[in-house]
């Protein structure tokens, strides 16, 4: 079993999603080094180190769906206008629109959601699992679990994304930076 840790320790590492350092770590049986090795042969180390990088050319889409009931503009940024141009840029901003439309997203990624809002959904969970009967030690390790997917419901980056649910949104963007070569925002 990995720990919490160790994908904590790995990130800091190599800058890469906890979801991606989790998957690599298990590969690699929890040797810290060996799943370093395998986000560099993936190239997710070299998205990593481009996230530092401004992205200020882009693309804004636009997705309509059910007959204009529901509509959904996007900005995605990266770092050159001639990369803007990429058609696997331009795919991915399309695919972008399309998850904010059929997922309604509230934030991009975890550190946007106000600390009001996540006192409050604590709350919440805490007092659902005490009138599940759950005794208040016990409730408080539920609230710990139940934050996460209350993250994946609320932030894009760690939505499960709409055209391969096997990957996060930020694994996809990981790869996109990795593949076109510039920073993704």
């Amino acid at each position: 079993m990995i720990s919490a840790e160790q994908v904590k320790e790995l990130r800091e590492m190599t800058g890469a999603g906890m979801m991606e350092c989790k998957k690599v770590l298990e590969e690699a049986n929890g040797d810290k080094e060996k799943a370093a090795e395998l986000l560099r042969e993936r190239g997710v180390v070299k998205a990593a180190k481009k996230a530092g990088r401004i992205a200020a050319e882009g693309l804004v889409e636009s997705y309509i769906h059910g007959d204009g009931r529901i509509g959904v503009l996007v900005e995605v940024n990266i770092e050159t206008d001639f990369a803007a141009k990429n058609p696997e840029f331009r795919e991915f901003v399309k695919d972008v629109a399309m998850q904010i439309a059929a997922t309604k997203p509230e934030y991009v990624r975890r550190e946007d959601v106000p600390a009001e809002v996540i006192e409050k959904e604590k709350e919440i969970i805490k007092a659902q699992a005490i009138n599940e009967g759950k005794p208040e030690a016990v409730a408080e390790k539920i609230v710990a679990g139940r934050i996460d997917k209350f993250y994946e419901e609320v932030c894009l980056l760690e939505q499960d994304f709409i055209k391969d649910p096997d990957k996060k949104v930020q694994e996809v963007l990981t790869e996109k930076i990795s593949s076109i070569g510039e920073n993704i925002t």
